[in-house]
C-alpha cells in the first residue's frame, strides 16, 4: 500500500491511504489539500503499521511521524463506533 500525508484545510495531518497499483502523483491530482507532508509506502506490523520508503514523482519520503499519526487516527475512528 501507498499513503500521501497531506494538510487538511485545519493545518492538521490527512493521511490518505490507497493501492501500490495508483501512481503517487495520479492519486495526488485527484485531492484539493494543496500540501503535502510526506509519502512514501506503509505496511500493517504486529504493534501497528510502518511507513518507509519515498514517493520519487512527488520528491516526499516516509517521515518518522507518519506510523504514530496514522496510528493514532484508527484508534480514534475505533473509540468512535
Amino acid at each position: 500500500m501507498k499513503y500521501i500525508m497531506f494538510e487538511d484545510f485545519s493545518g492538521n495531518p490527512l493521511p490518505i491511504i490507497f493501492p501500490n497499483r495508483i501512481a503517487h502523483d495520479e492519486l495526488r491530482k485527484q485531492i484539493p489539500y494543496s500540501t503535502i507532508l510526506s509519502a512514501g509506502y506503509i505496511k500493517r506490523t504486529e504493534t501497528g503499521f510502518a511507513c518507509f520508503g519515498k514517493a520519487k514523482d512527488l520528491g516526499k519520503e516516509a517521515s518518522p511521524e507518519d506510523e504514530g499519526l496514522i496510528m493514532d487516527l484508527f484508534r480514534k475512528n475505533e473509540d468512535d463506533e
